[in-house]
């Protein structure tokens, strides 16, 4: 199996600026921010996408979001922020190695895309 750049990064191969990290995920800072908060909650087992998790992951895809969370209220941003799963390539997957993006300190747009 080709690793992903996120596994690269997990493993320490490719540096990244690193918000967070614990036993089962990593957050990143986005290299190509689309807001001033943009960060990538990343689980370290290597699931491609969220449409092909599986009932065994249900606890990582849990932590995922309250990762979020806690992140969300160590930065302040109370005002509000964004969770965005892409999955596949019409929804601008870049990477096939499930993730989550928070976006928060500018006005979000609805619908968004």
């Amino acid at each position: 199996m080709v690793k992903t750049l996120f596994q690269k990064i997990i493993d320490r191969e490719i540096p990244a600026k690193i918000e967070h990290e614990d036993d089962l995920c990593i957050v990143l800072h986005d290299i190509q921010p689309q807001a001033p908060v943009h960060l990538l909650i990343i689980p370290k087992k290597p699931i491609p996408r969220v449409g092909e998790a599986t009932p065994a992951d249900q606890a990582i895809l849990g932590h995922l979001l309250l990762t979020a969370g806690t992140l969300a209220k160590k930065l302040n941003l109370a005002r509000g922020f964004r969770l965005v799963i892409n999955h596949g390539p019409d929804a601008t997957e870049s990477v096939p190695h499930l993730h989550v993006h928070l976006l928060a300190q500018r006005q979000l747009t609805w619908p968004p895309g």
